[in-house]
């Protein structure tokens, strides 16, 4: 098969999206599929032979470090020269109308896949009364897809309240041998705790963006001493989370890649998770495959994957004061061991193997209907 992933956002960019689709065109490439990526221009032309083919980007408005492709007839360049079985549009927003634009006209089976929540991200930035208009806006781009896919069982149920046609779970998956708590290294250890390695180490990994809600782990180093804070990831919000920081024991890192990002999770003691506006978070499951209990704020996506007093701790996000409550249990080190190692067990089950068999099978589902249907119109 010859498929096309159309996506906003690439390597080097890293985030839960990156990291789904490098697992997918992976295993895709393995299977003998052949996989063209068309993505923003940020320098990079393969990934592990796949061609990666890029699209001039520009910084928007809104979110001015990161770069953005807008509408580009070269996606009909591209789409005509590798003439593919099948379109996967990934998080249409802006590069992606290109895609299902020219896919439709071409009469390319189209499947598209949800993973951001945009409009929930008006709250944060003081936009609300735009997300009647982006709810229309991302269905009216989506409907337009044979199928379309999204990563929580919580998240698909809102998708189709809000009226998205054909929506299926695309399950979850995690590296578990990238991310084990084998990758503890001492040195990295010293580094995220800055020198202070006999302190309970929190770990924050993800966008550094408002509707992050990441100010929320400053009561607790306020509260007790007993704690440092690593954040990893860079984004908008990062020269205020600095100011908002200073005088507490926390270190900024930056972006973290590979063994180092794994050795991250895996020399750290606890994850911390108060995002609300996530559709799953991916980062929670490679916190538990390395052995981290994980406190996150309860939500449909995370009480998909945590499970509360089990392997993690969920709070209340409308209480005051209860995620700081809800970490300094695991003061207690025999608990917080306990649920590390149930963390890592459960973890255990999940790989990539079934999502990417998973996203195979709707690929040949949606050739399968296209087939049907123009037979069917043909015939007619």
């Amino acid at each position: 098969m010859r498929v096309v992933m159309i996506t906003e956002t690439f390597l080097p960019s890293t985030d839960g999206i990156v990291t789904r689709l490098c697992a997918s065109i992976r295993w895709l490439k393995d299977q003998g599929h052949e996989v063209l990526i068309i993505a923003p221009d940020l320098g990079v032309s393969e990934f592990e032979g796949v061609q990666v083919a890029g699209i001039p980007a520009f910084t928007f408005f809104m979110y001015k470090d990161k770069k953005y492709a807008f509408f580009s007839p070269k996606v009909k360049k591209h789409l005509k020269e590798f003439q593919p079985d099948l379109v996967h549009v990934v998080n249409p927003a802006f590069l992606g109308i290109t895609g299902i634009f020219y896919a439709k006209r071409l009469k390319i089976p189209l499947i598209a896949s949800y993973h951001t929540h945009v409009p929930k991200y008006a709250d944060y930035y003081r936009v609300s009364m735009f997300k009647p208009i982006l709810w229309w806006y991302f269905r009216t781009i989506h409907n337009r897809a044979d199928i379309n896919l999204c990563t929580s069982g919580s998240v698909l149920t809102e998708l189709k309240e809000k009226r998205f046609h054909n929506v299926h779970l695309w399950k979850r998956g995690v590296d578990t041998n990238q991310y084990h708590p084998k990758r503890y290294d001492d040195g990295i250890r010293n580094r995220l705790t800055a020198g202070k390695k006999d302190k309970k180490l929190l770990l924050f990994v993800g966008r550094l963006a408002p509707e992050k809600d990441i100010e929320k782990i400053r009561d607790l180093l306020k509260q007790s001493s007993e704690f440092c804070l690593a954040i990893v990831g860079d984004g908008p919000h990062r020269a205020f989370l600095e100011e908002y920081y200073k005088g507490t024991n926390t270190v900024f890192t930056g972006f973290l890649h590979g063994n180092e990002l794994a050795s991250a999770y895996a020399s750290s003691d606890i994850f911390v998770f108060p995002s609300t506006t996530e559709t799953l978070g991916l980062v929670l499951l490679e916190a538990m495959a390395s052995g981290l209990p994980v406190v996150a704020a309860e939500s449909g996506p995370t009480s998909e994957q945590v499970s509360n007093g089990k392997t993690g701790l969920l709070y209340d996000p409308t209480k005051r004061g209860n995620f700081t409550d809800s970490i300094l249990q695991l003061k207690d080190e025999d608990y917080r061991l306990k649920l590390s190692e149930q963390a890592h067990e459960v973890s255990q089950a999940i790989g990539w193997e079934e999502p990417s068999q998973q996203l195979l099978g709707f690929y040949k589902e949606t050739l399968k209907t296209s087939r049907q249907t123009s037979g069917i119109l043909k015939e007619n």
